[in-house]
């Protein structure tokens, strides 16, 4: 494997965003005033205890930013940690347990789950894709197709499944596509030259003129093997084949091995559960999913209380 995007970590950068969000879904929920049917029912000064319980199987996912969560409701709440980011858990199984406050409990309920069943599904989804993965070498990446404002949040949960992260952003990596190609048409009337423009990217990223955090891997996607070969003549650091057959990408491997054996190859474009194996099996190295975060499902999970008698 080539030096790879950034996995994407529970950082500064996601913990802001977290921040950000849960102050949003406080402000949803709240409005800037309280929880109305808890302070109608619930006197004030009632201790209690719930733990988050799955309906479904699934790979946990947001579990280790409770702690975070909970400090944006500025509560005493306290919790124990059951199931760690990354593993397993049954129906039933408890996740976490909460102590403290019955109101601040109540008030807090529905924003933890949002946020952990939205990641769980994220994560439980990306490790459906891997395991279809199972036996080859290809690795299964997310994209940019992620909720806006909630992109480190969701590539984390990715990571959680076994998923890798592809670029973070527009800021993390050179990747030029069909449009790129495209857009200087409007200059000249032709495409630019696959090939042309990696080259136009190795000299740009050489040059000095901007600063760069890490040097960033250069992409580009082609649609077909006159491009493919264009680009590897040039040998970037990875090339995209977009909307393949698997009879093409077989092709493309076969070229790739004979002029540019160190270059890698990602597949991507209607890739779902049913074709991702298939799609392996023709000797790509990288295959980019959008529906890990575009398409996956809330997971189930619920906040059951503890009784006294319990």
């Amino acid at each position: 494997m080539l030096n790879d995007y950034r996995s994407q970590t529970i950082d500064a950068a996601l913990l802001d965003d977290l921040s950000h969000l849960v102050r949003l879904a406080i402000r949803e929920d709240l409005d800037r005033t309280a929880d109305l049917t808890t302070l109608a029912i619930v006197p004030q000064g009632i201790q209690g205890s719930a733990v988050i319980l799955p309906r479904v199987p699934g790979v946990a996912a947001g579990v280790d930013l409770i702690e975070a969560i909970l400090q944006e409701f500025d509560t005493q709440l306290t919790w124990t940690q059951h199931v760690g980011d990354g593993e397993r858990f049954e129906p039933q199984q408890p996740i976490a347990k909460l102590e403290g406050e019955t109101r601040d409990l109540l008030t807090c309920e529905r924003t933890i789950l949002n946020f952990l069943g939205r990641l769980c599904g994220i994560a439980t989804l990306t490790s459906r894709y891997v395991a279809k993965l199972e036996g080859t070498n290809a690795s299964v990446y997310d994209t940019r197709k992620t909720t806006p404002g909630w992109r480190r949040l969701e590539k984390y949960a990715v990571r959680c499944g076994g998923g890798r992260n592809h670029r973070s952003g527009l800021f993390d990596g050179i990747l030029i596509k069909d449009n790129h190609l495209a857009c200087r048409a409007s200059k000249d009337g032709k495409l630019l030259d696959p090939g042309t423009a990696v080259q136009l990217a190795k000299s740009f990223v050489a040059s000095g003129a901007y600063r760069f955090e890490h040097s960033p891997l250069i992409e580009i996607e082609v649609d077909r093997i006159g491009q493919l070969e264009s680009a590897l003549n040039a040998f970037p650091d990875i090339v995209l084949l977009d909307n393949m057959s698997c009879e093409l990408l077989k092709e493309c491997v076969s070229l790739r091995d004979r002029m540019a054996p160190s270059v890698e190859l990602e597949a991507s474009g209607g890739v779902n559960l049913g074709t991702i194996g298939s799609i392996a099996l023709t000797g790509v190295d990288r295959i980019s999913v959008g529906a890990l975060t575009h398409s996956a499902i809330n997971l189930d999970l619920g906040l059951d209380w503890i009784l006294k008698n319990d």
